[in-house]
């Protein structure tokens, strides 16, 4: 049976059974598929989003308000704003140059110097598989027992990257898995926590479920959340799970044509894994452009503002007065993303990093201007599951007729 197929079967199972809610068959089934994907002999809770799964780590790892938490700046919002939902403080950590993820020496730095102006070490350590990109786990985990700070893996765009050969999610004492909608696989939304073992599981389970103490009454003594998976969406997922590795495959893929094809062109980058050490999925893959390099159509770049969503946004965005921040893409970056889209590609920026978002203006940042530089010439190229490689091709010659 296809995949499709298997995935309206588990559905359907879920309707005919009755089980069309957050808990089921589905969602136990999903789970051990998980923990057997991820192996290590760890244990999964699936949840909601991956953004539940940061925010329930945290409050595992005994995160609460008044605390800080060391995590990276060069990363989607999810992974810093539940920080904030606990009433602590984001700790941002600048990058690395080969990784584009966590660099270990700031993040010791920060650890010690939280040390000095607060009296305590930050609460936890976040670092982020920035578009499946292995961070360097071996130094950071390192550096974390040395100081006694748990590690939460954000692995949502990690999942099946491996770091020695070892999969992301399972060196820490969690581990964040994302199913949404555009991620190596989906439940439509979705997340998932890996756990070191059955008791932290528990943990997590329970304050996923309201926190209900064990009474034949609803008996609350802890704030718990409603953040289970779907016994449907769960049905999506272990559709998805058969063809996991080859998503995966997949991607590493569309990387290895993107390499091959780019490399003619002056003043354009790929960024690729630093050594076989590091294992990357490429869930999505990523350039560089040189400063110098003229884009047809640059001259016209933010000279109006954006009137509708751009790069996945879910369609309700704030207007804006100017077209402009202190913070953004090169003229000729922003002038490729339109050409391209002009062409029917989609292409999106980099993650803007955190430390330089106007919400967290007032935390604290170690950096060294290394995300801020990719940030600003950096840009994602489509590599899903269904980008071909004629699409890639068609891709990387409508870049060089953009080029001047």
């Amino acid at each position: 049976m296809s995949e499709a197929g298997l995935e309206q079967k588990y559905i359907k199972e879920a309707f005919d059974t009755n089980w069309v809610v957050p808990l089921g068959p589905n969602v136990n089934a999903f789970e051990k598929d998980l923990e057997q994907f991820v192996g290590e002999g760890k244990q999964v809770v699936a949840l909601s989003s991956g953004t539940a799964a940061v925010h329930l780590a945290l409050i595992a790892c005994g995160v609460k308000p008044g605390d800080e938490v060391c995590v990276q700046s060069f990363t989607f919002c999810a992974s810093s704003h539940p920080i904030t939902y606990l009433g602590a403080t984001p700790v941002f950590i600048d990058s690395e140059k080969d990784t584009w993820n966590m660099d270990p020496e700031l993040l010791e730095q920060a650890i010690l110097d939280r040390k000095a102006k607060t009296g305590k070490y930050p609460k936890a350590i976040i670092p982020v598989a920035l578009y499946g990109m292995p961070y360097n786990i071996a130094r950071i985990m390192e550096i974390a027992d040395k100081y006694g700070i748990p590690v939460i893996e954000d692995a949502a765009e990690g999942m099946g990257s491996r770091y020695k050969g070892q999969v992301l999610g399972t060196f820490g004492q969690y581990g964040v898995l994302s199913f949404n909608g555009n991620k190596m696989i989906t439940t439509s939304g979705g997340g998932a926590l890996i756990c070191a073992n059955e008791a932290d599981k528990n943990k997590i389970m329970w304050y996923a479920t309201q926190a209900r103490e064990a009474y034949p009454y609803y008996q609350h003594e802890q704030i718990g959340y409603n953040y289970r998976l779907s016994n449907i969406c769960a049905g999506i997922g272990r559709g998805q799970m058969t063809i996991v590795n080859d998503h995966i495959a997949h991607h590493k893929h569309i990387q290895a044509l993107y390499a091959q094809l780019l490399k003619a062109i002056p003043g354009i980058q790929l960024h690729e894994a630093p050594n076989a050490e590091y294992d990357a999925n490429y869930w999505l893959c990523t350039i560089t452009l040189d400063p110098s390099l003229r884009i047809e159509g640059q001259e016209n770049a933010y000279k109006e503002t954006v009137k509708s969503a751009v790069g996945g946004a879910a369609g309700v965005i704030h207007q804006v007065d100017s077209p402009t921040t202190d913070c953004q893409p090169n003229d000729n970056v922003e002038a490729l993303r339109v050409y391209l889209l002009a062409h029917q590609i989609e292409a999106r920026p980099l993650w803007k990093p955190m430390h330089k978002q106007p919400v967290y203006a007032q935390s604290p940042a170690y950096v060294n201007g290394m995300s801020e530089a990719i940030f600003k010439v950096g840009m994602c190229l489509p590599s899903g599951p269904m980008v071909s490689d004629e699409d890639v091709r068609y891709i990387v010659e409508t870049i060089k007729k953009a080029i001047l």
